[in-house]
């Protein structure tokens, strides 16, 4: 596995290998040794082509994940939300695909959703801290303020996800 450094402190994009014989194939998706930071909660997604899920932050408890795609195709978004980061209320985001073989490390404090582009898409997080629902918000997909280029179709949002808040009002 090797990692690519972004422009985001400890933003980082990890390609995993992949080895393709006739039967399929094999990856390596994830080392502790590679990473060094302790996952303690693991969860998948599957979702079909348009759905757009997220922006979401923990505002207690903030979570670093790992995420990575089994099958499909997202668009992958992050925004840091680190009231002292020189980054602070900027966005980064990346292609992660089965095909590509990248995976993304997100630190603690930065807000993350994601646009499904492939029929059938399957996502893998590892987090550092368990999820608390009473300590998560939503940020609007499509705030103004972030400026963020999302591709052109007709998305699939869930209602908690279209009543977002704007960055401007997120306090952690």
């Amino acid at each position: 596995m090797k990692y690519q450094k972004t422009k985001f402190k400890d933003l980082k994009i990890y390609k995993g290998i992949k080895f393709n014989d006739s039967r399929g194939y094999f990856r390596e998706v994830y080392k502790d040794n590679f990473l060094k930071k302790k996952l303690i909660f693991w969860c998948m997604s599957k979702s079909k082509k348009n759905v757009l899920r997220g922006i979401h932050l923990q505002t207690k408890n903030p979570q670093a994940k790992f995420i990575s795609v089994v099958k499909g195709k997202i668009l992958d978004v992050v925004i840091d939300c680190r009231k002292k980061s020189k980054t602070y209320g900027k966005h980064f985001k990346i292609i992660l695909s089965d095909q590509n073989c990248k995976s993304l490390y997100i630190p603690a404090g930065f807000a993350h959703g994601f646009l499904t582009l492939a029929k059938e898409n399957i996502v893998f997080y590892g987090n550092s801290n368990y999820r608390s629902a009473n300590h998560e918000i939503t940020i609007k997909w499509n705030d103004s303020k972030l400026n963020i280029n999302w591709p052109k179709s007709k998305k699939i949002i869930s209602k908690k996800d279209l009543n977002g808040i704007s960055i401007a009002n997120v306090k952690i």
